[in-house]
């Protein structure tokens, strides 16, 4: 379980592909404190296991195995060595939950639509699919690439963010422009509630 609250930007380091396995490396630092093989660290708000790791002086290097699930239902397929991707450790009980609860276990794909400065802030409009938009809720909570996030407006196919300056620079939003691919990630509760009163019709 994570909060959705970016611990810092890891760089993709490289990218293998076989027949087995997709395999991505990434470079962290602060994420990298105490990590071995076998913990979790959500990359872009995909839960993704570590299973080997090396360190260079402060830096630390993370190797996952992607899933063939992961790999098309994430926006790790677009990814390349020097990429920038959202890194945060699991909560730990006891932890404060700045964000929302948010699972690792990404919905699918958006589209940013208009990604633009408007006064000292910015504003992300995503294009989606149906099936994510019904969770999708005017001052609801979403995670956009795993950074935790609070709907400003909804449409038919779209919802917009308002993002402040922090969040863009602390993230790998800065990196992101129009028509890039978003990992979205709706509200666990949402979900809960569409299922229980589903079964009590």
């Amino acid at each position: 379980m994570f909060t959705g609250i970016i611990e810092e930007t890891g760089t993709v380091q490289g990218i293998k592909q076989s027949a087995k396995s997709i395999e991505i490396a990434v470079r962290m630092k602060l994420c990298g404190h105490g990590l071995k093989s076998g913990d979790s660290l959500a990359v872009n708000g995909c839960c993704l296991t570590v299973v080997k790791l090396a360190s260079y002086g402060p830096f630390k290097v993370a190797r996952f195995d992607v899933l063939e699930e992961s790999w098309h239902r994430t926006n790790l397929q677009f990814v390349k060595a020097g990429s920038l991707v959202n890194l945060e450790r699991p909560l730990r009980a006891g932890d404060r939950l700045g964000g929302h609860f948010v699972s690792g276990h990404v919905d699918g794909l958006g589209r940013i639509a208009r990604w633009e400065k408007a006064g000292t802030d910015y504003v992300l409009e995503i294009a989606a699919p149906s099936d994510i938009m019904r969770y999708i809720v005017f001052k609801g909570s979403v995670a956009v690439d795993g950074v935790s996030l609070t709907v400003a407006g909804v449409t038919k196919r779209s919802f917009r963010i308002w993002i402040i300056p922090h969040t863009r620079e602390m993230t790998a939003l800065r990196q992101r422009k129009k028509g890039d691919a978003v990992n979205l990630e709706a509200d666990l509760l949402g979900k809960y509630v569409e299922k229980f009163v589903g079964r009590g019709k």
